[in-house]
């Protein structure tokens, strides 16, 4: 077995430390994970953390990077299966909110990220960056996908983009504290408001 090139070794030390950090914030939230733990998972010590993501709120960014990739993978993949308005809809309301704890528990740790650099401008400013990034591929997607539907938005698309991305972490929130909530019935219903046939 041939050894890992120095760029090897670096790539598959990064993967195993972004997959190692999802699972351990996911576990214990934001608040509460350290980037020990956060190292003992992936096998390293905690200088692997800190030197291929600066700390703990580099690694929540780079995993959220790649989380958003994923994501704007499976959009479009759903969204190319959307024959109407209703397929649409379905493919913008994920079943996560109901059959994934783990997702949920992710929601959770979402918003303390969020709440713990509210008042740390540099990290507040990166988070935004990337957030902006993806709702800007979102929005051409979905704008591609309306033109090719011929489905009328009800506001410019990165408008719907921000509000859903609120509304659904808002929500799944709310579903983390009250299983009854029925978030699929209720983003449908706002994403048949939003998106109209033309």
């Amino acid at each position: 077995m041939s050894r890992l090139t120095r760029d090897q070794q670096r790539e598959l030390t990064h993967g195993k430390l972004l997959e190692a950090g999802r699972t351990v914030l996911t576990r214990r939230g934001f608040l509460a994970a350290t980037v020990e733990e956060i190292a003992e998972e992936a096998g390293y010590t905690r200088g692997a953390v800190y030197k291929h993501f600066g700390g703990k709120e580099g690694l929540w960014l780079a995993i959220m990077d790649a989380m958003a990739e994923a994501h704007l993978r499976l959009l479009d993949e759903a969204l190319t299966r959307a024959s109407d308005q209703r397929g649409l809809v379905a493919a913008l309301t994920p079943d996560a909110f109901t059959d994934d704890a783990d997702a949920l528990r992710w929601s959770v740790t979402s918003a303390e990220f969020t709440a713990a650099v509210a008042r740390r401008p540099e990290v507040a400013a990166a988070m935004v960056e990337a957030q902006r990034r993806h709702e800007a591929e979102i929005a051409l997607v979905l704008e591609r996908h309306c033109a090719r539907l011929g489905i009328a938005p009800a506001l410019p698309m990165a408008q719907i983009v921000m509000v859903l991305a609120a509304l659904g972490g808002s929500l799944a929130l709310r579903r983390g504290l009250d299983a009854e909530v029925d978030v699929p019935e209720i983003l449908s219903g706002v994403l048949g408001v939003v998106f109209r046939e033309a």
